[in-house]
């Protein structure tokens, strides 16, 4: 699967493989484990997040992964949120620090 990533003005394709998604069903549950005590989203301290705002917190991830070049990260996170919005067509990732502004086109 592909998630397509827009950074400002740049555009990513982060190509995942399909066996990846299954065989990373552990890793996925702990990241929803620790996102279910909550998270500090901004400014905003979010106790339940649905799906959407969970991809938000990957997306955060995502980007710093990008930028260290963290190829592996990139792909964990990439396919979190393809294993979590699976209808997902691409993700515009905000760099002004708020990711509640990071917006997830279906």
């Amino acid at each position: 699967m592909k998630l397509n990533v827009q950074i400002d003005d740049s555009l990513y394709q982060v190509e995942v493989p399909d066996d990846m998604l299954s065989e990373a069903k552990a890793v996925f549950q702990k990241i929803d484990r620790d996102l279910d005590a909550g998270w500090q989203m901004s400014r905003e301290w979010i106790s339940s997040l649905d799906a959407a705002q969970r991809c938000q917190v990957a997306a955060d991830r995502l980007l710093t992964a990008i930028e260290n070049n963290n190829q592996a990260s990139i792909t964990m996170m990439a396919g979190y949120i393809l294993n979590k919005l699976p209808t997902i067509r691409s993700i515009h990732i905000d760099t002004t620090g708020d990711m509640t502004q990071t917006q997830i086109i279906l």
